[in-house]
């Protein structure tokens, strides 16, 4: 039987489930921003890429072709790199949020080197 760093350990490789993590925490993240003027479409644009990652790529994971596999992987590797501007400007407006703001583009920017690796291995 496994023991629970074992199961820790193949979480971090399990795709689907740190996609679907890193949109729970990109909501978490964007409950605590002040809303304002500036922030509001800031997070607006932050959910709507940072919570498309993981769905596009339980897509791709249900896909019965290589192409529209493919074609998945490429949309959530988008809006993965969609992630990090919008990060950068909530963070440029909230200074304080700079730490939460730097791991959370940092899992979006390992997603874009993952699906790149993907992609490149899809023919």
């Amino acid at each position: 039987m496994p023991n629970q760093n074992q199961i820790t350990k193949n979480k971090k490789y399990d795709l689907e489930e740190r996609t679907a993590k890193f949109g729970e925490n990109i909501i978490s993240f964007c409950k605590v921003i002040p809303k304002n003027i500036i922030n509001n479409p800031l997070i607006n644009q932050l959910l709507r890429s940072g919570t498309s990652v993981g769905a596009n790529y339980m897509e791709a994971d249900a896909c019965n072709s290589k192409k529209d596999f493919k074609h998945k992987i490429v949309i959530s590797k988008k809006e993965a790199k969609e992630s990090t501007p919008w990060l950068r400007m909530i963070t440029k407006a909230n200074p304080e949020l700079t730490e939460e703001s730097r791991v959370l583009w940092k899992e979006a920017h390992e997603f874009v080197l993952i699906f790149s690796s993907i992609i490149n291995k899809t023919k």
